[in-house]
């Protein structure tokens, strides 16, 4: 079986998309799907849809105010791109906006710059859309049987949903060399995950659990077969060309026997724990603060399903946490 999914595989080639003239690399039985990779066609100003990202005001509050954060020589070159590249696309425009949230930059693990708005006060004040995320362990059991997954990776995801008209206002943030306001629906808002998860689980409803799952930008398509699963893929990759939604494709990861998804290693035995993330656990510094001690359990937790008894292991540390010590001493 996996030999046929690896003789799948190593038939990629690079594929000419005729409507946008860009070079992607997918598998040639995908080719006929090549607008759904092009990165320039990913790049354009997403339409209207039923979905598009409002942002509901608490009444009464005063709208966020943030200030201009200064910036390094590096920082500086990177916004005057990152603002650049935006306006071009279409994503961003000048704002003459009452609201302005702070812009600023974070280190990616790769040595660059993430651009990023701080939206905590517009986030305090916004009605807050509980749509919910899917629940990984329960939804992880619809797996059984699966021989064959496929990863995709949607091209600037939150990026491919609009603002709702009138809303791009309260997006407003401020910079060293100006004011500007969001057209598609920025990473930061609180309501995103859920505006996302909604979304997609609309795009692929009739699919869900049956050989998809979805976690906000995360798709899995798994079958327990190559023929099922490239007619499954095509399925996927269809819908999502009807909802003008791209991928990624060189973050796409076809007809494998093995994958890593939301931080499990799912293969044809089952799901288990990822050895890396187990790792971090054996060799994580001893919890010096409460607010240490609840990230290191908050980690820990997300396995506990694989560990008997877990609850009764832990139950130290639970307890300690309720005495609200202010330091952690350890004998």
């Amino acid at each position: 079986m996996f030999s046929r999914v690896h003789e799948v595989q190593v038939h990629a080639t690079s594929v000419e998309s005729p409507l946008e003239n860009c070079s992607i690399d997918i598998p040639t039985c995908y080719s006929c799907f090549s607008d759904v990779f092009c990165p320039k066609k990913a790049s354009k100003l997403p339409p209207h849809r039923p979905w598009d990202c409002a942002i509901n005001l608490i009444p009464g509050e005063p709208v966020p105010r943030g200030m201009i954060y200064s910036l390094s020589l590096p920082e500086e070159k990177a916004m005057e791109e990152y603002i650049m590249e935006v306006l071009a696309q279409g994503y961003i425009r000048l704002s003459t906006s009452p609201a302005a949230s702070s812009f600023f930059f974070m280190a990616k693990k790769d040595g660059g710059l993430r651009p990023c708005i701080d939206y905590r006060s517009l986030n305090k004040i916004t009605v807050k859309f509980r749509y919910p995320l899917p629940l990984v362990p329960v939804a992880l059991e619809c797996l059984r049987g699966a021989t064959v997954f496929t990863k995709l990776d949607l091209h600037s995801a939150y990026n491919l949903i609009r603002k709702r008209e009138r809303d791009e206002w309260k997006t407003a943030f401020v910079t060293p060399t100006g004011h500007y306001e969001y057209l598609v629906m920025p990473y930061g808002l609180v309501n995103a995950p859920s505006v996302f998860q909604d979304f997609m689980h609309e795009v692929l409803r009739d699919f869900l659990h049956k050989f998809v799952l979805v976690y906000i930008d995360d798709i899995l398509i798994y079958s327990r077969s190559i023929a099922d699963h490239q007619r499954h893929i095509m399925e996927v990759l269809h819908r999502l060309r009807t909802y003008h939604l791209f991928l990624k494709a060189e973050k796409c990861l076809f007809h494998q026997p093995l994958v890593q998804f939301l931080g499990y290693v799912i293969d044809r035995s089952g799901v288990r724990m990822d050895e890396k993330k187990v790792a971090a656990v054996h060799d994580w510094a001893s919890p010096t603060s409460v607010k240490e001690l609840q990230r290191f359990l908050g980690f820990a937790n997300f396995y506990c399903r694989f560990i008997r008894g877990y609850s009764s292991i832990t139950s130290p540390l639970t307890n300690l946490l309720r005495n609200k010590p202010k330091a952690l001493t350890w004998t």
